[in-house]
């Protein structure tokens, strides 16, 4: 059958129901998810090349982060499949703490992720591209909605909601030295006109800055003199859906990154250079991220230390370009050549490129409620670095999260909001639109404070139920969930239930220096026990192996999970309850204030700024007290 060809009177004219403006992280994950869900999406980006690119690091996750992408991969997002498509090597971090500080992360090859992200979006019904920058917004008459967006070629879209994505790219500046570059990333030109035009709106922004090490060649380092970092022996996966990892089959094997430090030298190097940095010279005003500084501001914040950690980090299968975690800087090419020619293993180092930092607008995201649209403007989103994050993770989920809510928003139903209990893309958002941020945000699982219940092996047991209803998850997935959840509970049923006979547990807990058992046990207490696992239990107890043949490996660690931590976990889930009874008294946004005599001046101003969505929110706003709270509960009735 020929392809139905819609009629458009102009092309000027051409109408769409979301337009998403970048196609960063963030960018490509709300096209995604509005696509999937049935909107007709434009994504517009500065170059078609460019898509998904990491701009930084070439990994995905970390400590907080691998949560956030396995939660993205619960709710129907691309990012996990991606990630696991393209690594080189995976890691879980701090296997040696409990569960709840697990955290996967991936190596990957950067031009591999990038191209099996266009490939996705490709394939993806009901995304349109187009190359172009965008000049300005469309806003009604009345100033209140938008109403598309106008190119750099002045050429017109129009949508029923706009998700802007612009990442560093808003009046971007890059500084190396005394060189100041007009850009959003190396060799890509900054964007203009939608800051001015935002600000005219009432809109508040700001400025920050981020930082990117120098890339090396990595042929020309002697890796004899750094440390070895492998990945796991057991691969694991971001993605809960079957295959997309290139170790599955065994035909290739991780590639290895090293560790290597910093000296006296490098730093006395380094300080010949701060003359002219644009840092310490005042030429960047905005504010970066604490946990991801500079080499420079390391060596002047961290001055007793005599050397700093650097992890040499392959970019790619079929690449020598070497990434420098840990060397971030904005110092004189010649300064940081110098430098790095006196790392062990540098010596005789070429540069393919110079580190460099960036400054770029950004708008305090207190400017938006907990859907990720703006209070000043209907149906416009902002998403990822505009919102003063830092972090494709970050950036990724909030895009997903712009990209579902857009689209609920124009088919008038309600909003998908998730709470800090539910996921750790909750604690973000929620952090980000009630606290702000004067730097760059960054995810930790210290910022969550119900993390032992979201952990990252049960992302798809909190979040793909909910994916499934919104039509981002198949049935089909949704039932590899429902099964997991059975077969757990089926686990956890018969470790209670059945006793191990002395003389089969006795050799395992003896080789783990634990008492001996005197007579029949239940295996759930003895898996109570330090060190003891089930993996351990199925080699020394036939009638266990029985019990979960057919059950897959990461179901049994959950089990394992539930029952080790029964007791922390049951009164987490209360703490949680209590939160969710605040979070369940909503308040309507145009709630008079002024009204409550007794409520203080200061409370009054920040709770008609934030505007929150309910008694739980307002507990979280920065000068707001119990006792303003319990006011607020006296004149809800409650």
């Amino acid at each position: 059958m020929p392809l139905k060809c819609p009629i458009f009177a102009k092309v000027l004219t051409q109408q769409y129901d979301i337009i998403v403006v970048g196609a960063g992280h963030a960018g490509c994950e709300a096209a995604a998810a509005a696509a999937n869900m049935g909107s007709k999406v434009l994504l517009v980006t500065m170059n078609m090349q460019t898509i998904a690119q990491m701009s930084c690091n070439p990994a995905m996750g970390g400590i907080a982060k691998g949560q956030i992408v396995r939660e993205i991969d619960a709710l129907g997002g691309y990012s996990g499949i991606v990630s696991d498509f393209s690594a080189i090597q995976f890691r879980m971090l701090n296997r040696s703490k409990g569960p709840a500080m697990w955290s996967p992360r991936t190596q990957n090859d950067r031009m591999m992720f990038a191209a099996k992200w266009r490939e996705m979006l490709e394939q993806t019904p009901n995304v349109d591209f187009w190359q172009d920058t965008v000049h300005s917004l469309i806003i009604s008459k009345d100033g209140k909605r938008v109403e598309g967006i106008i190119t750099g070629m002045g050429m017109e879209f129009k949508a029923k909601a706009v998700v802007l994505t612009n990442g560093t790219f808003l009046n971007g500046i890059i500084h190396i030295g005394e060189k100041q570059l007009g850009g959003g990333r190396t060799g890509e030109s900054a964007s203009h006109g939608i800051t001015e035009q935002l600000v005219k709106l009432g809109f508040e922004s700001g400025r920050m800055k981020t930082g990117t090490p120098p890339r090396i060649d990595g042929r020309s380092l002697d890796y004899s003199k750094m440390e070895v970092q492998d990945g796991d022996d057991a691969f694991a996966k971001f993605s809960f859906e079957e295959g997309h990892s290139p170790f599955q089959s065994g035909d290739k094997k991780q590639l290895p990154c090293h560790i290597t430090y910093t000296n006296e030298k490098v730093h006395e190097i380094l300080r010949t250079g701060f003359e002219k940095s644009p840092m310490f010279q005042g030429r960047i005003q905005g504010l970066g991220p604490r946990y991801c500084p500079s080499i420079e501001d390391k060596i002047t914040r961290f001055s007793e230390r005599e050397r700093h950690q650097l992890f040499v980090e392959p970019e790619g299968w079929n690449t020598v370009e070497i990434y420098v975690n840990g060397f971030s800087t904005s110092l004189p090419e010649s300064t940081q050549y110098q430098a790095l020619r006196l790392i062990p293993g540098f010596e005789c180092a070429k540069m393919f490129r110079p580190g460099y930092a960036i400054e770029y607008d950004y708008f305090p995201p207190t400017q938006l409620g907990l859907t990720l649209e703006t209070k000043l403007i209907d149906n416009l989103y902002f998403a990822g670095q505009i919102n003063g994050t830092t972090g494709y993770e970050e950036a990724a989920c909030q895009g997903l999260m712009a990209g579902i809510n857009a689209h609920l928003k124009i088919k008038e139903k309600p909003s998908f909001v998730l709470n800090r209990y539910e996921a750790y893309i909750g604690v973000l958002i929620d952090d980000l639109v009630t606290k702000g941020t004067e730097e760059p945000y960054r995810m930790f699982t210290s910022r969550a404070e119900y993390r032992l219940l979201l952990r990252q092996d049960n992302a798809d047991t909190r979040l793909t139920p909910l994916a499934y209803k919104m039509g981002l998850a198949s049935e089909s997935r949704f039932k590899r969930v429902e099964q997991k959840v059975e077969n757990t509970q089926r686990l956890i049923k018969y470790f209670k239930n059945t006793s191990a006979e002395p003389n089969q547990i006795n050799p395992y807990l003896e080789s783990l220096n634990s008492a001996p058992v005197s007579q029949k046990l239940r295996y759930y207490n003895i898996l109570s026990r330090p060190d003891v696992s089930i993996k351990g239990i199925l080699e020394h107890s036939p009638d266990v192996q029985n019990a979960v043949t057919g059950i897959d490996e990461e179901t049994i660690e959950q089990a394992e999970i539930l029952m080790k931590y029964e007791g922390y976990l049951e009164r987490e889930q209360e703490n949680a309850e209590k939160l969710k009874r605040l979070e369940d008294l909503k308040i309507k946004p145009d709630y008079n204030y002024d009204s409550i005599v007794s409520l203080g001046t200061e409370a009054k101003e920040k709770l008609k700024k934030f505007k929150p969505a309910s008694i739980g929110q307002a507990s979280r706003i920065s000068g707001i007290n119990p006792a303003d709270i319990s006011v607020l509960l006296v004149h809800m009735g409650r």
